[in-house]
């Protein structure tokens, strides 16, 4: 089975979930495999915006599956939204999705540690 790979070696902001949903009628599977939801892919069908921070761009396509790969990191309140969003569009995300076990979960501890909150610093 041959195997084709889409990376962007910039900052983001390439249009690789453009590309991706170009050339995904060509593929059974559309894997994510790193990043987390800072990352953004946007894209425009009959002039309604999407964007999508978790799920793979792949998932506007109902004969694909679309996995959420190892080196994901999930952050469950954006992926509720996410998918929420996709369900008032009428997307099938359950049947459309894998999810890796071993994909990172950001936790409300990872909140407070991002704020400071919980941390030595400054203390004696």
């Amino acid at each position: 089975m041959a195997v084709d790979v889409l990376l962007g070696l910039q900052w983001g902001d390439e249009g690789k979930g453009k590309i991706v949903d170009v050339i995904a009628p060509r593929y059974k599977v559309i894997a994510r495999f790193q990043g987390g939801p800072n990352a953004g892919h946007t894209l425009e069908f009959d002039g309604i915006k999407h964007v999508l921070h978790t799920i793979p761009s792949g998932v506007f396509h109902d004969d694909k599956i679309n996995i959420i790969g190892n080196g994901v990191v999930i952050d469950p309140i954006v992926f509720t939204k996410e998918i929420k969003g996709l369900h008032t569009i009428g997307v099938d995300v359950h049947a459309r999705i894998v999810i890796s076990r071993k994909a990172h979960l950001i936790l409300p501890s990872h909140r407070l540690l991002d704020q400071g909150i919980g941390s030595c610093q400054g203390q004696k």
